[in-house]
C-alpha cells in the first residue's frame, strides 16, 4: 500500500475505533479496497464548448460556487471503466445525434467483464436515434440506454450479469440499472466472506431485512437451514428472485415488504396478502439470526425491538453514526462479539462497517 492509502485508512480505524469504544468491541477486523480501479460505478456529466464535449465534474469552492472538472481518466474507477471513457467520447463526437443535448453519462461495469452504458439527454429522442445507438452498442459491444424525460430505450438488457466469488463458489447476480448495487466489488466479496463466517453454520433460520437484490442473502443461505428475505423495491424483488434461480438455491423466501411491515406481520399486528401469493408462512420459521443492511437513516425503533427478541444479528451499516445510535438499543440485551470496517469507499470519510450482536 502506498503511504497516502494507508493513512487515510489508518484514520477511518481510529476514528470508528474511538466512536465505538463505549461498547467494548473486540479488536476491529479492517479489509483495505485496492487502491486504484475499485469503483464498477461512475456517472459523468457532459460539458458542451463549442464544437468539443468532455467529461465533467462539479467541485464546489470555497465561495460554493460550482467549478467545472475535466475529466479525462477516472483512477478509482474499473479499468474496463476507464478504457471504454476515451473510446465512447471520440464516437458521441463524431455523430451528432448521439452528442446533441447529451447532457450525462452513467457506466455500470462488473468484474465479469459486462457493461451498460446510460446516456442522458435533454431533448426527446427522435426515430435516427435509435438506429445510430445500435451501431454505437455494437461497436463498443457494450448494452446501452437512452434516457430523456417521459422516455427510455433499453437497446439490449436494462441490466448487467456480475460475478462475485465467495470461498469456493461464485454466484452469479443480476444487478439493474439505477438500482442500488455495491460499488466496490472486490470489497463486496470480503463482506460477503465475512457475514458468512460470522453466521458460522446453523441448524435453524435466518431473517434478513433491506435484502435487495440478494446480495448477502445468496452467500448466507449456505449457513442456514433456510432464509426468508425481504425487501420493499419491485426491482430489487425481481432481482433477487433471478438470482435465486439462475444459482439454483432452494431454500431462500422472499418478501416484498419492508422492514415496518415485516415487524407488523410477524407481531401478528397485520395481515399482508403479498405474503400469502408468495405462499410465505412465518409460523414454519425457526429464527436464531438476523441479518439487516439498512439505508443510511438507520433502524426504525419497531424493528429495533423485534431484533433484540433475535439470538444472533449480524447488522452491516454504511453510516456509522446511525448505527452507532441503533447500538444504544441493540446493546441493552446484546454484545458487540464482531467488528469490522469495510474500506468501500477510499480517500472519502465514508466508512462501511459490520457488527456481529450476540444475545448476554
Amino acid at each position: 500500500m502506498t503511504s497516502s492509502y494507508q493513512q487515510q485508512l489508518d484514520a477511518k480505524v481510529a476514528r470508528i475505533s474511538a466512536q465505538f469504544a463505549e461498547y467494548n468491541p473486540p479488536a476491529l477486523q479492517v479489509f483495505a479496497s485496492p487502491e486504484h480501479n475499485y469503483r464498477m460505478r461512475a456517472e459523468f456529466r457532459i460539458w458542451h464548448i463549442e464544437d468539443d464535449l468532455f467529461y465533467a465534474m462539479f467541485e464546489r469552492s470555497e465561495d460554493k460556487q460550482k467549478k467545472v472538472i475535466r475529466v479525462d481518466e477516472f483512477p478509482i474507477a474499473d479499468r474496463s471503466i476507464n478504457l471504454l471513457m476515451p473510446k465512447l467520447l471520440a464516437a458521441l463526437k463524431a455523430d451528432p445525434v448521439l452528442s446533441a443535448r447529451l447532457f450525462e453519462v452513467h457506466f455500470l461495469a462488473t468484474l465479469s467483464g459486462e457493461m451498460l452504458v446510460s446516456l442522458l439527454y435533454h431533448r426527446k429522442l427522435e426515430s435516427d436515434w435509435e438506429p445510430a445507438a445500435q451501431a454505437l452498442s455494437k461497436a463498443l459491444n457494450i448494452k446501452l440506454i437512452g434516457r430523456s424525460r417521459g422516455q427510455k430505450f433499453v437497446l439490449s438488457d436494462e441490466y448487467v450479469v456480475e460475478q462475485l466469488q465467495v470461498f469456493e463458489r461464485t454466484y452469479t447476480y443480476k444487478q439493474i440499472e439505477s438500482s442500488f448495487t455495491q460499488p466496490n466489488a472486490q470489497v463486496c466479496q470480503k463482506m460477503l466472506e465475512w457475514a458468512c463466517t460470522v453466521a458460522e453454520h446453523s441448524e435453524q433460520d435466518l431473517l434478513e431485512l433491506y435484502c435487495g437484490n440478494g446480495n448477502f442473502t445468496l452467500p448466507l443461505s449456505t449457513r442456514f437451514r433456510r432464509v426468508l428475505a425481504t425487501e420493499l423495491a419491485k426491482s430489487s424483488v425481481y432481482a433477487a428472485q433471478w438470482n435465486i434461480e439462475q444459482n439454483q438455491i432452494e431454500n431462500i423466501q422472499v418478501a416484498r415488504l419492508s422492514a415496518e411491515e415485516f415487524t407488523q406481520a410477524y407481531n401478528g399486528e397485520r395481515e399482508f396478502r403479498r405474503l400469502q401469493e408468495a405462499n410465505i408462512d412465518l409460523a414454519s420459521y425457526d429464527f436464531d439470526t438476523v441479518f439487516v443492511d439498512p439505508p443510511r437513516a438507520g433502524i426504525d425503533d419497531a424493528t429495533l425491538k423485534l431484533l433484540q427478541r433475535f439470538k444472533r444479528i449480524i447488522y452491516i451499516s454504511c453510516n456509522p453514526d446511525t448505527l452507532h445510535d441503533n447500538l444504544k438499543t441493540l446493546c441493552q440485551n446484546h454484545k458487540v462479539t464482531q467488528f469490522a470496517l469495510f474500506d468501500q469507499f477510499p480517500y472519502t470519510h465514508h466508512v462501511e462497517s459490520g457488527v456481529l450482536l450476540e444475545k448476554i
